[in-house]
């Protein structure tokens, strides 16, 4: 099942690292996420994240996260998180 928790809000490609802004939901290290968009669409597990440069286990609702991803996202790209249910 998934759940769609947020959108990128912009996309650092020397880095390979996208912003998510979390419009609901959350997202810990370990959850698998599918980033979906015109053009965009795949699978990841999160190895890590980071909110205001520092390295977190988790994040909520309202945070705005640095995640690095396999492949290029674009602006708008909707974040779901893939539950086993």
């Amino acid at each position: 099942m998934e759940e769609e928790i947020g959108r990128i809000s912009h996309y650092f490609s020397k880095i390979g690292v996208g912003v998510v802004e979390l419009t609901k939901g959350g997202l810990k290290v370990g959850d698998t996420i599918h980033i979906k968009g015109h053009t965009t669409d795949f699978y990841q597990k999160v190895e890590s994240m980071q909110v205001e440069h520092s390295p977190v286990q988790s994040a909520k609702k309202g945070d705005s996260i640095g995640l690095r991803v396999e492949s290029q996202v674009r602006d708008h790209d909707v974040v779901f998180k893939v539950t086993e249910d």
